[in-house]
């Protein structure tokens, strides 16, 4: 027995609670002969921001988490293929039904909190992240064969926030990057885009880390935007369009172990933009393999999830004969 499109539709109502670059939801689901396909969605793609598809793949994967806890807490687990057609690379992911079991504590926990999930681009309070709780994001990240670097002490930061804010000039020098960001944000409600309010503050020069400008308030001249953050780098063994969508599996774990254990995120994904900028990061860190994306974390204000699309707009259900 192969997925239902009733269980279709309720997987895809969390997973398109995943994230992705500017809120583009650059993703699309389907039944085919009884498995759920994650497909990219080629309509979505931001040629200026993310030339090679890097990005929609790496939020392809974070949306396939959200599917495969969705589908396991059902009851309903599944067996996954990643990338599993050579000559359809948009097709990121298969899942067929696995024997059915009850879901794990784990997998209930941290289903419970995609609803809570939401890119958190406000400064965080300084209280420190515990020990604990950084055990348990590197944990997430190795469930998912993936390495999470936390980027302890000063010179460290200072070096890795170097690499952003350099990365970051250059991308702002192109028009074509600049004028993308715009049309994506949003001042009126809509079912995607950057709002406004979620933009967080604006950039100031002596800012730590780099900023997008998502249209959010200005604040205080000469205020620290955030004096000493936690920072964390999520890499892959190498850079393969599977390996992008396994850092998008292992990016969705890291942030749903977050914001279970009370933690705010948001992305840095700038120093992975400019491939110099990646490499000097990768260097930095004294790693192999290859940096995914950089986070923020620590504890923050309460706040809410961007909008998402309706689940029908991102479906392509089978056409039922007449």
């Amino acid at each position: 027995m192969g997925y239902t499109v009733r269980q279709l539709r309720g997987a895809v109502a969390d997973a398109v609670r995943a994230p992705s670059l500017h809120n583009t939801q650059p993703w699309r689901f389907r039944l085919r002969d009884g498995g759920i396909e994650v497909t990219v969605d080629p309509r979505r793609a931001l040629p200026a921001t993310d030339p090679t598809g890097w990005g929609a793949r790496v939020a392809c994967g974070a949306a396939l988490f959200n599917l495969r806890l969705a589908l396991a807490v059902a009851g309903t687990p599944a067996t996954v293929r990643l990338r599993p057609y050579p000559t359809d690379p948009d097709v990121v992911a298969r899942l067929e039904p696995d024997v059915p079991r009850r879901p794990t504590p784990t997998e209930q926990s941290l289903h419970g909190a995609i609803a809570r999930r939401f890119s958190n681009r406000a400064p965080f309070w300084p209280d420190p992240v515990p020990a604990e709780a950084r055990w348990r994001l590197g944990e997430a990240a190795r469930a998912e064969q993936c390495w999470l670097e936390l980027v302890i002490g000063a010179s460290a930061v200072n070096a890795l926030a170097e690499v952003a804010r350099s990365a970051h000039r250059v991308l702002e020098r192109d028009p074509a990057y600049v004028a993308e960001r715009v049309d994506w944000m949003r001042s009126e409600p809509a079912p995607d885009g950057v709002p406004a309010a979620a933009g967080g503050p604006q950039s100031e020069p002596q800012d730590l880390l780099p900023q997008r400008g998502f249209g959010g308030r200005h604040r205080a001249p000469g205020r620290d935007f955030e004096p000493e953050p936690l920072v964390a780098v999520l890499g892959t063994p190498g850079n393969t369009g599977t390996d992008q969508v396994v850092a998008g599996q292992a990016l969705q774990r890291v942030l749903l172990t977050a914001t279970d254990a009370g933690l705010g995120a948001s992305l840095l994904s700038q120093p992975i933009e400019v491939p110099a900028a990646r490499e000097a990061l990768r260097l930095s860190l004294g790693r192999f393999g290859t940096p995914q994306m950089v986070m923020r974390i620590g504890y923050g204000q309460p706040g809410r999830a961007t909008p998402r699309r309706p689940v029908d707009e991102v479906l392509d259900l089978p056409v039922v004969p007449a």
